[in-house]
């Protein structure tokens, strides 16, 4: 699993560190491997290193000081490198003069005034632009200044640790920001890195030697997921596999009830019940589904799936509460969630694992307010308080379950954000749990599967990718498995 730490934890772990190796050693370590990821980028744009033009936007501190050794680092190789202060008189004293001793050249700038008069004579004519503005301790938009010279920028940029203007912790971008081409962090990837990732562009981490705690913000892996996916073994049947009951759709929405239960199905579930209305469009396309009209008559199931298109009326709301009432794990979706809105009570006391699936809007209406700029803690804070799993989706989707770390998945894209996707991700979350796994793991390999799938799609007919609809991407999912199965190989 990948971790992602906060500004807090990073500088603890920076602190201990400092007790263990020589002064200005982690900055160098840092500054080499920001030097060696912009002359590979260099000569893989442009064909070559040595005669091309480098230009770093320096802030204060030691964000600043890692892009001016990392310039010297540059020149040594080369590099006809530039450094434009954004902040001179708090400019890193060693790796100013580091730069200067290796023949850089230095221009200074007040980024509290406009400077759009000087964007073109201060940012030269570069090949690749660093971004050293600000670091870890930054927080807010960037100055008048530095936004104009950024947006001035007509080469790739890459950032430093991270992307200036964009919050360490939350990813949340509240102004102009950078938005890098790649983002070279040091010692440990951050928040940042994975909820705000259009604006990191390609993380690549430079070791420093850093001493990390337990993450409470961590990813699967794809191979981790593949190498988790049950598969039948020699001695399974179609019962043992998990048998996932979906309550979804109905005679006004039966395409619900499709999705949410060929989900199910795709995730290789031993079997599949379908309880509703929808049985004769769902048999249609899935001719394996055992279906029935009533939940008392669909027999025994080992998860359950509700809400995707399942209405809201006063029918609706007592089918959730007899499947709640169950000592199964439910996923509650869609329809289910404005119940659950009306009716918290439904759900709060429920021993059994549940996973709620909310988009930010569902979100809302759940606790009354949006999830906000730090949407970490938003989503931690409702699972903690109603005693469920929450996965809120997104192109970077989070999954927090009680007394348990926050997964986080990054989709790559933003292929699945298309009506109907949904609920196919709740069928491939039930038929995980069907299988006896943890919710969180169940959810997060579900979201990391299912957004796979909606690359996959996106994909298939063109390298440049294509607008999709739910029903290609349910048509990937097994694909999708697969794949991550062969990465676990």
């Amino acid at each position: 699993m990948r971790g992602y730490y906060t500004a807090d934890e990073v500088r603890a772990a920076e602190a201990e560190l400092f007790t263990r190796v020589p002064e200005g050693m982690p900055m160098r370590r840092a500054a080499f491997g920001l030097a060696d990821v912009v002359a590979r980028e260099l000569r893989e744009r442009t064909g070559g290193v040595a005669g091309r033009a480098v230009t770093l936007l320096v802030g204060s501190g030691d964000n600043g000081g890692d892009a001016l050794w990392a310039g010297s680092f540059l020149r040594r190789r080369g590099v006809a490198v530039r450094a434009v202060l954004l902040v001179p008189e708090r400019a890193h004293a060693a790796g100013l003069a580091a730069l200067r001793r290796a023949g850089g050249r230095i221009l200074a700038v007040d980024t509290g005034t406009s400077v759009p008069y000087r964007v073109g004579q201060l940012l030269g004519a570069p090949d690749l632009v660093v971004d050293g503005i600000v670091g870890i301790s930054g927080r807010g938009p960037l100055r008048q200044g530095a936004a104009e010279l950024v947006a001035g920028v007509r080469c790739p940029i890459i950032a430093a640790d991270l992307p200036s203007g964009v919050d360490p912790d939350t990813g949340a971008v509240t102004g102009p920001a950078v938005r890098a081409d790649v983002t070279v962090t040091f010692g440990a990837r951050k928040p940042v890195h994975a909820l705000a990732a259009p604006h990191c562009g390609r993380i690549e981490l430079v070791p420093i030697g850093l001493r990390l705690p337990e993450a409470n913000l961590i990813a699967l892996e794809p191979r981790a997921v593949g190498a988790g996916w049950p598969v039948p073994g020699p001695s399974d049947d179609k019962y043992t596999q998990g048998v996932t009951g979906v309550c979804a759709g109905s005679g006004t929405y039966p395409g619900a009830a499709v999705l949410c239960t060929g989900g199910a199905v795709a995730a290789t579930s031993g079997m599949v019940r379908y309880a509703g209305t929808g049985a004769e469009q769902v048999l249609a396309h899935l001719p394996e589904v055992i279906a029935a009209e009533t939940i008392s008559a669909t027999g025994r199931v080992q998860s359950w799936v509700f809400g995707p298109g399942a209405g809201t009326d006063a029918a609706a709301r007592d089918r959730l509460a007899e499947i709640l009432a169950t000592d199964l794990p439910v996923v509650v979706d869609a329809d289910g969630l404005t119940l659950l809105a009306a009716e918290p009570g439904l759900v709060t006391g429920r021993a059994a694992p549940t996973v709620l699936t909310p988009h930010a809007g569902e979100f809302a209406r759940l606790t009354g307010a949006e999830p906000g700029p730090d949407r970490v803690a938003a989503v931690r804070k409702l699972a903690e308080s109603w005693q469920v799993t929450v996965l809120l989706k997104g192109r970077a989707t989070l999954i927090a379950g009680p007394g348990v770390p926050v997964f986080v998945n990054e989709a790559g894209g933003s292929w699945a954000a298309t009506a109907g996707s949904g609920d196919v991700l709740s069928g491939i979350v039930g038929a995980l749990l069907a299988r006896g796994l943890h919710p969180s793991w169940a959810a997060a390999a579900a979201a990391r599967a299912h957004s796979l799938a909606a690359n996959l799609a996106a994909h298939a007919t063109t390298s440049a990718g294509a607008p999709i609809s739910a029903s290609p991407l349910l048509s990937h999912v097994r694909e999708a498995i697969g794949t991550l199965r062969e990465l676990a190989a």
